[in-house]
């Protein structure tokens, strides 16, 4: 396995910076983020479309320091009711560099329509009662998902793009494996997991049952920690929309790896990874934590996965 990161995590360095302290950590590999949520602090998606040199300009600055690109990220809504529209261009975007720089995929998010035709805000769908919540997921997934991915997908192939990675999050339509795998059976193998365990630490699922069983659809991983607070899940419940910076009084927080779930944890994780066949993949660092400086986030995530991860293609064999 390799490490990378989302280069969002260093937002506050220059591209130059930001690829330099790579290759001094030894980092293999950078996940670009390029608009939507980000706004794209290490690259002009717009700018290098345009131009062969800037793109060129690019490559030349990887090489020289060793490193690759594992994915650009267009994490957004592009099925949001009235700005869909401008995010799904920059989803369309990040298809497009990947075929430019040979990458062979995208990671974004699912997207979450409105509940209705004419609504302007997404909707989230968390229970099964009240009885307009069906008809809100019928009108969610068959008038507007679904026609959606399909057409998607039908891009994406058309730009020799067949991993569109998709991180199950909360609010979205794609957000634990039974809506991934309604999408995916509707859609086929384009549609993978760029895998996230916070999001499923804080929704209640378990990320390494999960890889036990769906490793085949394992595209892309993001190596990114979540703390439990234990006496404010007692009365906030998981569902908490407290700002992020209210650490001390939310129920979960995004962390540095190993500060949520520790290195006997992240050893299961990539082991079973490696299990499923995630050999060769990327474990793309993303530093969400307010406690910690985004350099020493990095050093301490960098450090943790060195301890955890397989490095090498197994070659055990029983004796014959």
């Amino acid at each position: 396995m390799k490490i990378g990161i989302v280069t969002d995590s260093l937002a506050n360095l220059g591209l130059d910076e930001l690829l330099a302290f790579c290759a001094e950590q030894g980092i293999d590999s950078v996940e670009f983020a390029i608009g939507n949520w980000s706004n794209s602090p290490h690259l002009d998606a717009a700018g290098l479309l345009e131009s062969q040199s800037k793109r060129q300009e690019l490559k030349s600055k990887l090489h020289h320091h060793g490193l690759t690109i594992s994915a650009f990220n267009a994490n957004g809504n592009s099925m949001h009711p009235t700005d869909g529209e401008r995010q799904d261009a920059i989803v369309r975007q990040a298809i497009r560099l990947s075929e430019h720089f040979d990458v062979p995929r995208v990671n974004l998010m699912s997207g979450l329509p409105a509940g209705a035709a004419g609504d302007s805000m997404p909707n989230w769908v968390t229970a099964a009662w009240p009885p307009e919540t069906h008809r809100m997921l019928d009108y969610q997934w068959n008038e507007v998902a679904i026609p959606y991915w399909r057409e998607l997908v039908s891009y994406a192939n058309d730009h020799g793009i067949h991993q569109l990675c998709l991180e199950m999050h909360g609010n979205q339509l794609v957000y634990n494996m039974p809506s991934f795998l309604r999408l995916h059976e509707a859609v086929g193998d384009t549609v993978g997991l760029n895998f996230d365990p916070s999001h499923l630490f804080w929704m209640g699922g378990d990320p390494i049952e999960i890889v036990k069983r769906y490793a085949r659809h394992i595209y892309h991983v993001h190596a990114k920690d979540t703390y439990l607070h234990p006496g404010n899940l007692a009365h906030n419940t998981r569902l908490d929309h407290l700002p992020m910076d209210r650490f001390q009084e939310r129920s979960w927080s995004y962390v540095t790896l190993g500060y949520g779930h520790g290195e006997s944890w992240w050893r299961d994780f990539c082991y079973w990874l490696q299990a499923g066949g995630y050999q060769d993949g990327v474990l793309s660092i993303e530093h969400e934590d307010i406690n910690l400086s985004r350099r020493e986030g990095v050093i301490r995530s960098v450090a943790l996965l060195r301890n955890c991860m397989p490095t090498e293609t197994p070659d055990f064999e029983l004796p014959s």
